[in-house]
């Protein structure tokens, strides 16, 4: 489904800066997407805003579900801050702004392309069945999985199967081998084997442990096999938090090799 679809350049960008709260949501903050839409000052990408706002409105929805405003604290000096209008933005509400600038900005012009097919994405994948969703988040899971080795490698991370079962750890509360045993499943069967709730956790672990890496720039084994169990752990916690089942409690699905053999039989 992502094939063809390679983000480089200001486009990654807009990924850099795209931040997931507790429960696993995207947002953007509107601060933050500015300048990458080509805006220098606020009071100008401010009328913008109001005009996807509107647009908002007459398709029908709430604007508070897509532009919910913050605040946010500047520093004005050495010593004085002040609070300031900010917006935390979803994919619709970018994509809005972005039909809504200047569309002399060649930054607006990828920008649209940019959220035209983030939204575009996203519709396909809610017409998607169980399986197929199932499908799409476990190849999700191992593209970034890769990825997430790949940074880890680079970090001076040499202990591969320690730095893998610390991110299970931290999200199931136990070792793999542990996880394996509880729901009797063979050895390299877990991904195979989850439903797409325990998948969407684990990519959620997996994307967020790349990042924090990257971004702090840890290195070697004990540090980045610590954020990995870290990065596990909140995740969990966040589960708890909004009542979910923890991941080593969610039921086994059928192996997603299955789910390929009866898609090509659907073909």
């Amino acid at each position: 489904m992502t094939e063809g679809i390679i983000l480089t350049g200001p486009h990654k960008n807009f990924e850099d800066i795209k931040k997931v709260d507790k429960n696993g949501v995207e947002y953007w903050e509107a601060r933050e997407l500015m300048p990458l839409l080509g805006y220098e000052k606020w009071e100008r990408f401010n009328d913008t805003i109001k005009r996807a706002m509107r647009t908002c409105v007459n398709s029908g929805q709430n604007i508070n579900d897509h532009f919910p405003a913050s605040g946010k604290m500047v520093k004005l000096g050495l010593d004085s801050v002040r609070k300031v209008v900010d917006y935390r933005l979803d994919r619709y509400a970018c994509y809005l702004i972005a039909q809504n600038g200047d569309p002399n900005k060649t930054e607006i012009a990828l920008a649209q392309t940019y959220f035209a097919i983030q939204t575009r994405k996203q519709e396909i994948f809610d017409q998607l069945t169980a399986d197929q969703k199932r499908l799409y988040i476990r190849n999700e899971v191992s593209e970034h999985n890769k990825k997430l080795m790949s940074t880890a490698k680079r970090a001076g991370v040499t202990k591969f199967g320690s730095f893998n079962d610390a991110g299970y750890l931290g999200l199931y509360g136990m070792h793999l081998s542990d996880i394996e045993k509880k729901k009797s499943i063979k050895k390299g069967e877990l991904l195979d084997r989850a439903g797409s709730t325990e998948l969407a956790a684990n990519l959620f672990r997996i994307t967020q442990t790349d990042d924090k890496i990257n971004k702090e720039k840890i290195t070697g084994d004990t540090a980045a096999t610590k954020t990995h169990f870290m990065v596990g752990g909140k995740v969990r916690q966040a589960i708890k938090d909004i009542g979910g089942t923890t991941p080593e409690h969610l039921p086994l699905e059928k192996h997603i090799k299955q789910i390929k053999k009866d898609a090509k039989k659907l073909k």
